[in-house]
């Protein structure tokens, strides 16, 4: 009866070994490796940020620190990735993962990218509860228990080292800095309806840059000289916006109003109807950068390496040519069109988009959507047609575009087909954001980027 019972045993232990080597799924180094998951871990960030309503600059931050912490946890596991550390100066080495660990690097890449997100939001209720649906989806995938506990303990540990250093770059500082000071000076930028908000981030030349040396490495060409001489190019620069969609046919009309507010991003748009004043919110222009990034690495079917790398090198661009953008804005500090307009043409005109709250030179959406267009052609080359439907949840239909360049050009045109920017601001964003997009590529090596030799 004793041998039966060990044999009995036996045969039972042995029964639970091959029963849990059966639910371990062999596949799921491959499974894990989906990049879709880091995809929507993004767009849960775009999400909460729009919802926040974070200014584009703050947003572009939130975006550039969460997308190197995933790339960095991902380059830690990857040979074929080359970490930012050192080549972005202030940039200590991630934490080594543990030795004879097993370790799902896309997962910790997902990790890291969502802890930092959430820890630089406001809807912190929001991320968690995504963050427990996304790893009870990772759990689906029947990974060993404790390759999921390690790769989880990593992404957090890389999350952490990023957020320490964002702690250092002057954001925190520039929360108690002084607001802008309205002058009398009729060219200055003085505060636009409906809310006459003050100027947004007056001091944010001084966040840290990752690779600009300072934020007026690439200032550009100064504004137009302000005249109230009606033959002067300052005025012939204004009639230019004034009759951007009235002194021109119907179907250029409409075409010039469906870009403009396809371009519009403005987080936080404002709306009075009689004695009702109620808001709408819509991704910044990095957000909507970020998206046209996600669907290039979707059409090209990136793998998690690329995908990680391609949101990265993005943001970080994103990030730099806002810093060089903000620092002309309140050097320059020039007035707004509606501003003028309505004090010196027509007292009744009024844009097509709202005017945004900070100063008018040089035009945010013409640096950014370059330096980010730069990154991106590098990425995925000079003729990458895409149909970018990012306002589709905002009901407005997608738009396609040739290359990366000329979505770039139509968004930096769509601010004076929206009455908010003279061209001067337009040219000179565009060559602004296009060096500050060379910048990028010529100081940091990622995988994509190694492959052609560039000037250090």
């Amino acid at each position: 009866m004793k041998r039966i019972s060990r044999l009995s045993c036996l045969f039972f232990l042995f029964g639970l070994l091959v029963a849990c080597e059966e639910d371990i799924n062999p596949d799921y180094a491959k499974d894990v490796a989906d990049p879709e998951y880091y995809h929507r871990s993004v767009k849960q960030l775009t999400d909460v940020i729009v919802h926040d309503i974070f200014s584009p600059p703050v947003a572009s931050r939130i975006y550039s620190y969460s997308s190197i912490a995933g790339y960095e946890a991902m380059a830690a596991g990857d040979p074929n990735l080359v970490s930012l550390s050192g080549q972005i100066s202030h940039l200590s080495p991630a934490p080594a993962p543990p030795p004879n660990v097993e370790i799902a690097y896309p997962l910790a890449a997902v990790v890291a990218q969502f802890k930092v997100g959430k820890s630089m939001v406001f809807s912190e209720d929001k991320m968690d509860a995504y963050r427990d649906q996304l790893y009870a989806e990772y759990r689906e995938i029947r990974m060993p228990e404790e390759v999921f506990e390690a790769s989880v303990a990593y992404g957090e540990a890389v999350a952490d080292h990023v957020i320490k250093w964002y702690d250092g770059d002057m954001y925190k500082q520039t929360r108690t800095f002084p607001k802008y000071s309205i002058t009398d000076d009729e060219s200055k930028w003085q505060p636009t309806p409906p809310d006459y908000m003050d100027g947004i981030e007056p001091s944010w030349m001084k966040i840290r840059p990752f690779t600009l040396d300072s934020a007026s490495q690439f200032s550009p060409p100064p504004p137009t000289e302000y005249s109230l001489e009606p033959d002067s190019k300052w005025m012939r620069e204004v009639n230019e916006v004034y009759t951007a969609l009235t002194g021109v046919d119907e179907k250029t009309s409409a075409e010039r109003q469906a870009i403009a507010q396809f371009w519009d991003c403005n987080p936080y748009v404002s709306h009075t109807v009689g004695h009702l004043m109620f808001a709408t919110k819509k991704i910044t222009p990095g957000g909507h950068w970020i998206n046209i990034a996600s669907i290039a690495a979707k059409k090209a079917d990136a793998d998690f390496a690329r995908t990680v790398e391609t949101y990265a090198a993005t943001s970080i661009a994103m990030f730099d040519g806002f810093i060089s953008c903000w620092e002309e804005k309140y050097r320059s500090k020039l007035v707004r069109p509606e501003t003028f307009i309505n004090r010196h043409i027509d007292q009744e005109w009024r844009p097509l988009l709202q005017t945004p709250p900070f100063p008018e030179h040089t035009s945010g959406h013409s640096v950014v959507s370059r330096a980010c267009a730069m990154v991106l052609t590098d990425l995925y080359g000079d003729n990458f047609a895409f149909d970018d439907d990012s306002e589709m949840e905002y009901d407005l239909p997608t738009r396609s575009f040739p290359s990366f360049l000329a979505a770039s050009e139509e968004a930096a045109i769509s601010r004076l087909y929206g009455g908010i920017h003279y061209r001067p601001s337009i040219d000179y964003g565009i060559a602004q954001g296009e060096k500050v997009g060379k910048h990028v590529l010529e100081s940091l090596r990622t995988r994509a980027m190694i492959t052609e030799e560039r000037p250090r």
